[in-house]
């Protein structure tokens, strides 16, 4: 809501700040008068009134040439006090020596009576006025308590303090030097007084204003915040508020990945910029989310060239913008080429890659949601493992030297035929490896990334936004999560490890149980969840069931024989492959069937080639129960 105070003219308020002035200054002198002579005033004549005007005169002035009348009433302190009061102390110089000037009749006490009515009408009104004003104005504000009573939360408290939007209640510090004293007035209390703080003043905000920590630091903060449902945010880096990129009160929301609180590892530079720097760089799925992210990561390692390689003009008008954006920021010239194609198109991308001579390829272009291919079998086997064969069998014709594909934790022991057709491709890659060409074929697997399209957590985000119910398909159901710049860094790392027919693994720390997540995201939006123990909480979470060709437990090796590389959270997996004869062969099937459109057979055909493909039902239990244990064991998800 405007307070009505604002809507007042700027002119007007100077002149009734300026009018109210003057009424002041003229009962301090004459006040100051009756008060000494006891109210006779039979000597106070033209002389003294010429006192008074130069006196007036002279203090509105100094008021105006020093700012006073552009100050800001309800953000008045104590630094305003002093100016105006020595404003006033000299204006009592001014006043006695001008009534030596015109021999006016002036008691000694008068001019320090003078200066005290005075100072107490001006200045302290402006105080009483601020304190009712800023009193109503921050009843409008939301309650905050700032969470670091280091530099960075005297800082944002210094700038809350003359911004409009927040109040803060109290600071938590876990130190306990700063524990009971204040901070510009404000308390300092333990992590023990948190609940101590929401009886007293309710649900507030808690701004977390610690810079420059670390990601298990992080995760350490959240943990002690998130219980209590109370929404998080937190200050931009010191670097972007160094910088001028952001200023200290810009806050954010704390993301799920600062939640999860993976350490990143620093990256190795010469795997980094073995298949990129200076070189011709393609990337098919340009427009998804691991092919922006890796796009991202490529333009910074300065290629030759970059290709964008998409089938929706939108995505690829995006990301295509968005590379531009960042090369004039950075004064960059590596030309970029957005081509709109389908990697099913074995024509077309043998044309680009023979045109721009293109030595590195990124394959991300597949569909990977469960449900959709599921639900079309022929359109997920076309562009998932035709799709990666034609552009693969371009990459040879091209001699290209080196052809990442991205594949996924569902292509081991798949029980859905997304999963299946991704193990499908990395047998294909896998044989024609084996051929005699030029080309190195590199496989990269790794589970779900946190923010991806489709993904739990831009969708949980947008289910407690509207107020519920949270969809989770199981209590039970756990997935391995990775950021997306972590997962594109690590494939292009991966890339440049491989010597021909390489799956490589990567490390994707503990898997994280769906319904804690939900939990914990509804808890770090500021609400409560709905369930038999909390009647009255905000977020009911449902359970809708597994989707056809779900997985409780994902899972990241087909065989537990993974080995170590350079790089700490990349492995590489020694699997089983087939001679490209066999492949060739099942290929030769899954067309056959395709052209048929028998979906059973289809699905038949998957089940018995050798890609440990077997549709939920199917799947021996006593590999289910061992996986169980196993993942139990390792995320220390209580069994059911």
């Amino acid at each position: 809501m405007i307070r009505r105070i604002d809507l007042i003219p700027s002119k007007l308020k100077f002149l009734i700040t300026v009018s109210y002035d003057l009424i002041s200054l003229s009962i301090a002198f004459f006040l100051s008068y009756l008060l000494r002579l006891g109210g006779d005033i039979d000597s106070f004549g033209v002389p003294e009134l010429l006192v008074f005007v130069t006196t007036a005169v002279f203090t509105i002035a100094c008021f105006y040439l020093t700012d006073v009348y552009s100050s800001v009433t309800r953000f008045f302190n104590a630094k305003s006090f002093v100016k105006i009061t020595a404003i006033v102390a000299l204006s009592t110089v001014v006043c006695y020596v001008s009534a030596q000037i015109y021999e006016a009749f002036l008691p000694r006490s008068i001019p320090f009576s003078f200066l005290v009515l005075a100072a107490l009408f001006i200045a302290g009104a402006r105080a009483l006025v601020g304190f009712i004003v800023g009193k109503q104005w921050f009843e409008q504000r939301e309650p905050v308590v700032i969470f670091g009573a280091g530099t960075t939360g005297r800082e944002l408290i210094s700038t809350l303090s003359l911004g409009s939007k927040y109040q803060v209640l109290a600071i938590i510090d876990q130190k306990t030097v700063y524990v009971g004293r204040s901070l510009f007035g404000v308390k300092v209390y333990g992590l023990n007084n948190i609940e101590q703080l929401i009886k007293k003043y309710g649900q507030f905000k808690v701004l977390i204003a610690v810079s420059e920590v670390n990601p298990e630091r992080m995760k350490e903060i959240v943990n002690v915040f998130e219980p209590y449902a109370l929404e998080l945010l937190t200050v931009p880096s010191m670097y972007d508020i160094v910088s001028g990129k952001r200023k200290i009160d810009e806050l954010r929301e704390v993301s799920v990945d600062e939640l999860l609180g993976r350490e990143p590892v620093e990256p190795i530079p010469e795997l980094l910029n073995a298949n990129v720097e200076g070189k011709v760089v393609a990337v098919s799925g340009a427009g998804g989310s691991i092919g922006k992210e890796l796009c991202r990561q490529i333009i910074r390692q300065r290629p030759e060239k970059l290709i964008l390689i998409e089938v929706s003009e939108a995505f690829l008008y995006e990301i295509n913008q968005e590379l531009i954006e960042y090369k004039k920021e950075h004064e960059l010239e590596t030309p970029v080429i957005p081509l709109i194609g389908n990697v099913q198109n074995g024509m077309l991308m043998t044309r680009i890659f023979d045109n721009h001579k293109v030595q590195t390829i990124y394959h991300a272009a597949a569909y990977k949601h469960v449900p959709m291919v599921e639900n079309n079998v022929i359109a997920g086997i076309t562009n998932n493992v035709l799709g990666t064969y034609e552009i693969a069998q371009a990459a040879v014709f091209c001699e290209v030297e080196t052809f990442v594909l991205i594949s996924t934790d569902k292509a081991v022991r798949p029980t859905n035929v997304m999963g299946a057709t991704k193990r499908m491709a990395e047998l294909v890659l896998q044989g024609l490896a084996k051929r005699d060409h030029q080309t190195r074929f590199v496989m990269v697997r790794f589970g779900n990334v946190l923010g991806s399209s489709g993904s739990v957590v831009p969708l949980f985000k947008k289910q407690i936004k509207k107020g519920g119910p949270i969809t989770v398909t199981h209590p039970d159901i756990i997935r391995y999560f990775m950021t997306i710049p972590e997962a594109a860094q690590l494939v292009i790392q991966a890339g440049a490890m491989g010597k021909g027919g390489d799956v490589f693994v990567l490390d994707m720390g503990a898997p994280v149980k769906i319904v804690d997540l939900a939990i914990k995201m509804t808890h770090l939006m500021g609400l409560t969840v709905k369930d038999e123990e909390n009647p009255n909480g905000d977020i009911e979470i449902r359970f809708s069931g597994l989707r056809p060709g779900e997985k409780l437990y994902e899972e990241l090796l087909i065989e537990d024989n993974a080995e170590v590389t350079a790089h700490k959270r990349i492995m590489t997996a020694n699997e089983i492959s087939l001679p490209w004869p066999e492949v060739n062969q099942l290929l030769d099937k899954v067309i056959t069937a395709m052209k048929d459109e028998n979906i059973a057979e289809i699905r038949q055909i998957l089940i018995d080639a050798p890609l440990g493909y077997a549709p939920l039902g199917l799947e021996p239990a006593k590999h289910l129960n061992d996986k169980k244990e196993q993942l139990a064991r390792l995320s220390e998800v209580p069994q059911n």
